[in-house]
């Protein structure tokens, strides 16, 4: 018998029994997270519109079925689907090639990551998850071909956007200014995407910004924004830190960007604006009118 799903993700290896799950579910803190603001109080829209997906070959709805037959657009909300005790799997074919054929389940995931995440966050979500996407794809006879992690097809990059943009921030990270170098080869010195590139951020320099390994990881967890009109690192309220951050990371909260060269490579209001909507975690700490900003350069 396969294992069926409540909507708040209890699953259970009866498709009839049903467990309310609480708040601080798994599927709710990889929102949390790993996805924007409110991303985890609209997690019963994958659950619902998976079932539509694939001519609906990939999710099954268990449920009453006045609810099961609302149009498209009429997604019930939360408290609706767990009153009428509504669960969903995978359809038997699906479940059995998820768990029999080697690396199938690894490769879909790396698909997803690669279609919805920036690498900065593939390892830290497949960690979470408990998922090896290194592990080796057997092929089987009988069984399509599966691909392998990172050969999902994504939008070709520019490969000249990495030194365009740091040569505009002149080797610094924009945050931090860390400038760290060896040789002549700058080290953990990288080109952030503001609007995420396999979404159509575009590869030019006022979609860019140059930034330090940590606070390019941090900016595209929603960590930090930046402020369209003077340019300021604003730093969100779900960031906590101790005493020693205090006077780290969140020291930088207020401050403005070192400003790249030229104006006209500076960030761009619409890539701003993308990334405050769909990556920032809202909303945002108080900005202290007193608070002394870093002029740009």
């Amino acid at each position: 018998m396969r294992p069926s799903v409540a909507c708040d993700g209890q699953v259970s290896d009866n498709p009839k029994q049903f467990q309310p799950l609480a708040t601080g579910s798994l599927l709710q803190s990889l929102l949390a997270e790993f996805g924007p603001s409110g991303a985890a109080k609209s997690r019963h829209y994958p659950f619902w519109h998976l079932a539509t997906d694939g001519q609906g070959a990939l999710w099954d709805l268990n449920g009453p079925r006045e609810l099961l037959t609302r149009p498209a657009g009429a997604t019930p909300n939360l408290g609706e689907l767990r009153a009428h005790h509504v669960q969903g799997g995978f359809p038997p074919p699906v479940d059995e090639a998820l768990r029999k054929v080697p690396g199938l389940l690894e490769a879909v995931a790396a698909r997803v990551l690669e279609t919805y995440f920036p690498a900065t966050l593939h390892a830290d979500i497949a960690t979470a998850v408990g998922l090896d996407l290194d592990r080796p794809v057997a092929h089987l006879a009988s069984e399509p071909d599966v691909p392998t992690y990172g050969l999902a097809e994504r939008r070709r990059r520019d490969p000249g956007f990495r030194e365009r943009v740091l040569r505009a921030y002149e080797y610094q990270c924009s945050v931090c200014g860390f400038d760290l170098r060896i040789g002549q080869v700058s080290a953990g010195l990288e080109a952030a995407h503001i609007q995420w590139h396999h979404v159509g951020g575009p590869d030019i320099e006022p979609n860019g910004l140059a930034l330090c390994a940590l606070h390019h990881n941090l900016f595209d967890l929603g960590v930090f924004t930046v402020e369209p009109a003077d340019h300021r690192v604003i730093f969100s309220q779900h960031a906590m830190a101790g005493d020693r951050s205090q006077h780290g990371e969140l020291r930088h909260h207020g401050q403005r960007l070192l400003a790249p060269q030229q104006v006209d490579m500076r960030p761009a209001p619409p890539f701003l604006a993308w990334n405050q909507t769909n990556v920032f975690k809202a909303p945002c700490r108080t900005l202290h009118a007193d608070r002394a900003l870093r002029q740009p350069r």
